[in-house]
């Protein structure tokens, strides 16, 4: 069926692989907002294609964000690093916005690296911290797992995401790092930022951090099975924590700033994950 997201995303696995010679890259990594510097130095590149290329992927309309599919090769490991993704208030459906890891999972991706830029709620994460993912609160009201259920051989729609967030993999970036904290991420529809009544909720249940991806993207990679990696880079106190207006370009110059130092560390992790 034209309209199933996942004859649709083996459609695009298909397309990978023959693009990139039936290449078997174990890890996938997103790069949110400014993280683009972080691609030169997660690995080696062995070859790119833009998004258009690959059936289902969208382009960006987001400053800040890539487009385009790349091979990389970490020491032994090979990798497909997504410079860039899209989300919900541009417009797309949770399926449209989980494509591109479910493509790449099903291409071969067992390990799944999510970036994004975020905003902190907790005065131990100020602006230029990077920190990991224990859980998420998923405020967007969506879910990619909802409408028609999974096609066999996928398995049911009833995902636990208990460990969402692999407890093997956040070990292991804290082995190279020990400096690095965990934190609970809130995932907001946007485009607009938080209000402060809104910021205030998200601290009374729980969230350190705020932002506009990830959580949807996490749900879609332990459907299939893949282990996955979490990591924001804080880029601004959260609305009403700070004396100044939340600026967007602000938040892509944090992001481009420490993107290549996390980007080592994140390579460290590629190479024996």
């Amino acid at each position: 069926m034209a309209d199933d997201p996942f004859s649709l995303a083996e459609h695009a696995a298909d397309a990978i692989r023959t693009r990139f010679g039936d290449v078997q890259a174990r890890v996938a990594v997103v790069l949110g907002s400014g993280w683009g510097p972080a691609a030169d130095v997660l690995g080696d590149t062995v070859n790119e294609c833009p998004f258009d290329e690959l059936p289902g992927f969208p382009a960006s309309t987001v400053p800040g964000h890539g487009g385009a599919l790349r091979h990389a090769r970490a020491g032994t490991v090979d990798l497909l690093i997504l410079r860039g993704r899209v989300h919900l208030y541009e417009g797309h459906g949770p399926a449209t916005v989980v494509h591109g890891v479910r493509a790449a999972i099903l291409a071969g991706a067992k390990v799944v690296i999510l970036t994004n830029a975020c905003g902190s709620l907790n005065a131990s994460f100020p602006a230029g911290t990077p920190v990991l993912l224990r859980d998420h609160i998923n405020l967007t009201g969506q879910t990619p797992m909802a409408g028609p259920p999974p096609p066999k051989p996928y398995a049911i729609r009833f995902v636990d995401v208990t460990d969402a967030y692999s407890p093997r993999l956040r070990a292991l970036a804290q082995s190279f790092d020990p400096t690095l904290g965990e934190g609970v991420y809130a995932q907001f529809l946007g485009p607009q930022y938080e209000t402060p009544a809104e910021i205030h909720m998200a601290r009374v249940i729980g969230a350190d951090l705020v932002g506009m991806s990830t959580a949807i993207e996490t749900i879609a990679a332990r459907h299939l099975g893949a282990e996955v990696l979490a990591i924001s880079l804080v880029t601004n106190l959260a609305a009403g924590l700070q004396g100044k207006p939340l600026d967007h370009a602000e938040v892509v110059a944090q992001g481009q700033a420490a993107g290549e130092r996390v980007g080592r560390l994140l390579r460290k992790v590629i190479e024996v994950a």
